[in-house]
């Protein structure tokens, strides 16, 4: 249980992170502005909510399937990229949300999904099955 809490906080982090950083870059090189007429506090609050749900279903599918994907970590970081890369040109198809928003989302799910899959084969994956340069888990 504890590995598992671990590996929640952990793609939390990186997928809080991963996603500020790379809007933070658009905002800085193309002065993409926050959306929506809220403070700044609100914002960083419901993409912590957003994340934190992507986070609990990213460890928790792995840990259910972790001795098909432990091996298949890049496969798996993959497919949620592309799942999340579809959201973001289906967000920017719709009102209120630019191709800029979308093009910083797609990289920063770029960023931070094999990171994410990275680190919960290294605290999850199964024994039998780990991936080429990450350590067993104990």
């Amino acid at each position: 249980m504890t590995r598992i809490l671990l590996s929640i906080a952990l793609t939390l982090v990186i997928m809080h992170v991963g996603a500020f950083l790379a809007y933070g870059t658009f905002a800085a090189v193309f002065g993409l502005e926050p959306p929506g007429d809220g403070s700044p506090a609100s914002f960083v609050a419901s993409v912590f909510v957003v994340k934190l749900g992507l986070s609990l279903g990213f460890v928790f599918l792995f840990y259910i399937a972790r001795g098909t994907w432990t091996a298949r970590w890049r496969v798996y970081a993959f497919i949620w990229w592309l799942m999340f890369a579809i959201s973001e040109v289906g967000q920017a198809i719709g009102p209120g949300y630019s191709w800029l928003e979308a093009v910083a989302g797609i990289i920063a799910e770029a960023i931070y999904c094999p990171l994410s899959a990275l680190a919960v084969v290294w605290l999850l994956g199964a024994r039998q099955r780990t991936a080429p340069g990450v350590p067993e888990v104990a």
